[in-house]
């Protein structure tokens, strides 16, 4: 079993820009707000939106008479290139636009002589940025307990995500460096990082494809089972609602380009991909070619596909992330994991590849399976029935949930525990991307917040394993 424990987090000093400590980078983007420019359509790109600081009905701050005493952060990796795949279609499609359109006039004219840089699965400079700011924050946010103490760092294994718990741990110490109640850095830094491979063969609940190699023990049922293209279906059929007249008027504007659906849709990405990429994160000229309206369209389409693949759409989604809740558990209680879906049991049962009793957590994953975790964990569980496939159904109405809210670049889930005057219990809250979720499955007050008791009680999902029973139908295992 190749697990990696390494002081990693040195070399994000190498990989990423400085990062004064509590001073901002760019004109567009904060480490308190976040991505801020032209918002009413930077935060309608789904899953691509950069993190930015979701409306919150319930205040963010600490609550008076409280303070607190755990404090665990789960967090997307910073904004990316595309994937290989993607790269390579949305190169496609330059090239057959520029190859067929004569005459590129109006918004359209800076496709001329636009040349297709983007990478390939890495994470840009912004993306860096990105998760030195959510570093410097959470540092700031916790001071009470991170100026003397030290977070214990677990990332999943893929490049872009090990460099992003590299990017955060540096801005977490730059914000100790800094601090001149903390008095000095920590002699500790950099932090060890333990890496779990999203290899064949390991158990990885940051990741979620895993299997045994030699006895074949996999979520078939999800991973290529009857519902595998259940989020596909969904987006193809909103699609077909609000791609259509946007599709028509690409072609019109540029005879010759004969955009497919698909290609529309390529072009719509194009905006926020170059705009991450750009150097100073300014608004890609390709996000003038759509309309308010169509960036929200275009962010439901989104949430679509994380909604029936990794949420409550989809029968084995929530599933996916039973194995982090149980140890989200097993950290709010300092109890050993208790669990048999996704955990890794030779990495959970040792103190120093899974400490227990510590007060500072840091986890970074992917968004899919952050999407799975929320579900597992019975966040965003108040919408009443499926996310509609032919209608819009915005954030606000749908119980906080969208791709942009929840799972955007840099997207970070705040797990707390309080002790507040006159209360015996501990109390849970958490925070996604600065919303406080009411947890009303625990019976939240009126600060979001639910005894440490009744929040563990309301995971009997996760504590049962969830449907990971299900995973196996029509399989041989042992």
């Amino acid at each position: 079993m190749a697990i990696t424990l390494a002081a990693l987090a040195g070399l994000a000093f190498a990989l990423a820009r400085p990062a004064p400590y509590g001073s901002d980078q760019s004109p567009c983007d904060t480490i308190y707000h976040g991505y801020q420019c032209q918002d009413e359509i930077s935060h309608y790109w789904g899953q691509y939106s950069p993190y930015f600081s979701v409306p919150s009905d319930i205040p963010d701050k600490l609550p008076q008479g409280c303070s607190i005493t755990f404090a665990q952060i789960l967090s997307r990796h910073g904004a990316r290139d595309p994937t290989a795949s993607k790269t390579a279609q949305y190169n496609a499609t330059i090239h057959k636009l520029q190859a067929n359109v004569k005459n590129f006039t109006g918004p359209y004219a800076f496709l001329a002589d636009y040349e297709y840089t983007l990478g390939a699965d890495q994470l840009t400079v912004f993306g860096q940025q990105e998760l030195i700011n959510s570093g410097i924050k959470y540092y700031n946010r916790y001071e009470q307990l991170t100026s003397h103490l030290t977070p214990f760092v677990r990332s999943s294994g893929e490049a872009r995500v090990v460099e992003s718990a590299q990017n955060w741990t540096q801005g977490f110490q730059a914000a100790k460096f800094a601090d001149r109640r903390s008095g000095r850095a920590d002699t500790s830094y950099p932090y060890p990082i333990v890496v779990i491979p999203e290899t064949d063969g390991e158990n990885n609940t940051l990741n979620h494809g895993w299997y045994y190699v030699f006895l074949l023990i996999v979520c078939n049922a999800f991973e290529s089972g009857p519902d595998d293209n259940i989020a596909s279906d969904a987006q193809a059929q909103w699609a077909a609602v609000f791609i259509p007249p946007i599709r028509s008027r690409l072609n019109a504007a540029l005879p010759g380009a004969n955009l497919t659906v698909a290609e529309t849709v390529y072009m719509m990405d194009l905006c926020p991909f170059n705009t991450v990429a750009s150097s100073n994160s300014t608004i890609s000229a390709f996000c003038a070619l759509f309309t308010k309206e169509e960036w929200h369209q275009y962010s439901y389409y989104e949430t679509l596909n994380k909604y029936y693949g990794f949420s409550y759409g989809n029968p084995l989604g929530p599933t996916q992330g039973v194995g982090y809740s149980n140890e989200l558990i097993a950290r709010l209680t300092s109890r050993p994991v208790d669990d048999e879906s996704s955990t890794n049991h030779t990495l959970d049962s040792s103190n120093v590849t899974f400490a227990l009793g510590r007060r500072l957590y840091a986890d970074f994953s992917h968004d899919n399976d952050m999407t799975a975790i929320f579900s597992a964990l019975g966040l965003y569980n108040g919408t009443t029935g499926l996310l509609p496939n032919t209608t819009i159904l915005e954030a606000p109405q749908a119980n906080g949930y969208s791709a942009a809210w929840t799972v955007p670049f840099a997207a970070r889930a705040y797990f707390e525990k309080m002790e507040c005057f006159g209360q015996r219990e501990e109390l849970v809250r958490v925070m996604v991307n600065d919303r406080v979720l009411p947890l009303t499955q625990c019976g939240g007050d009126h600060l979001g917040r639910c005894t440490l008791d009744a929040f563990v009680d309301s995971l009997g999902f996760a504590r049962g394993d969830g449907d990971w029973d299900q995973c196996f139908v029509g399989n041989h295992t042992s």
